[in-house]
């Protein structure tokens, strides 16, 4: 067993994985609170993204055992965390906005201009990486910096470019008939060793990979210099850094009425993405999850 920050990892054999998405919160790096029914939602939201870009790009999905839980087959993980931005904004150290207030321009390959606001469109989306670190922080890569440290060929790099922005097309596509914007996202991709192709894994386009923003009160939050009505986990950092606290120390006590805001808030972008409803699960779903896997564990 491994435990990430947010999902325990099982390994099944030696080719598959069962991840099992919990309800653990994290940010700048660390695990800061429990949101109920949250691993749930990230789980079946990434089930349903995977569905709709599997003529894209191939993904590690095997079966979804329990509403917590995928089977997923195991690639060698490249080391590359595809970053895809659509508009001028974040919170943390590494947002686009963060290094544009200290002087930054270049993004992606393009300069972006002068005297651009806080939350605006930029041109065109724009891949912007990082390492994929196993520990510690992702460090922030230029196209230049991944071709020169060979981390793959420029055949590769080329695809998961073209890639991760058909993706991210897609999402905006499906978004937008949602009444969302999909602001920025990331994505990870393996290798089928049999094929060499590059295949899509982790998540996809969930509140905790991505940026959702109600595209109804955009303009007017815009013109105001009010942050966007947001559906992700942006909502739960804002909270942090408006207690003062950025990563360093003892992390602030989420209150009851925070933590079902931001429950609340998964919740709207799931039902309104897929278009069904959630029921938060009542109870702890252990249990459950033992018993859906029993069956396929035994089968494999």
């Amino acid at each position: 067993k491994e435990q990430g920050k947010v999902r325990d990892v099982y390994h099944l054999g030696t080719d598959r994985l069962i991840l099992i998405a919990t309800d653990r919160l994290s940010a700048f790096d660390r695990v800061l609170t429990h949101i109920p029914g949250r691993g749930q939602i990230l789980n079946l939201l990434s089930a349903w993204w995977f569905e709709r870009t599997a003529d894209i790009v191939p993904n590690h999905v095997v079966a979804i055992p329990d509403p917590n839980v995928m089977v997923v087959r195991l690639y060698p993980r490249i080391p590359i965390e595809m970053v895809v931005r659509g508009f001028l904004t974040g919170s943390t150290d590494t947002s686009i906005w963060t290094r544009y207030t200290r002087g930054e321009r270049e993004f992606g390959g393009f300069v972006l201009p002068e005297r651009m606001k806080k939350n605006m469109p930029l041109p065109y989306p724009v891949v912007d990486s990082t390492t994929k670190a196993e520990v510690g922080h992702d460090r922030k890569l230029t196209e230049a910096e991944i071709l020169e440290e060979k981390i793959v060929t420029p055949l590769q790099w080329q695809a998961l470019k073209t890639t991760a922005l058909s993706l991210f097309a897609r999402g905006q596509t499906l978004a937008g008939q949602a009444g969302l914007f999909l602001v920025d996202t990331k994505y990870e991709f393996g290798t089928d060793p049999q094929t060499g192709s590059i295949v899509v894994i982790d998540e996809i386009h969930t509140p905790d990979s991505s940026r959702f923003w109600e595209a109804a009160t955009y303009p007017e939050r815009f013109e105001q210099g009010i942050e966007p009505d947001s559906y992700d986990k942006e909502f739960a950092r804002l909270w942090y850094t408006q207690q003062g606290y950025r990563g360093e120390g003892t992390p602030p006590v989420m209150p009851e009425e925070m933590i079902r805001q931001v429950l609340e808030r998964y919740i709207i972008a799931y039902e309104r993405l897929t278009g069904q409803s959630f029921e938060v699960p009542e109870s702890n779903p252990q249990e459950r999850i033992l018993m859906n896997l029993g069956p396929y564990v035994r089968r494999s």
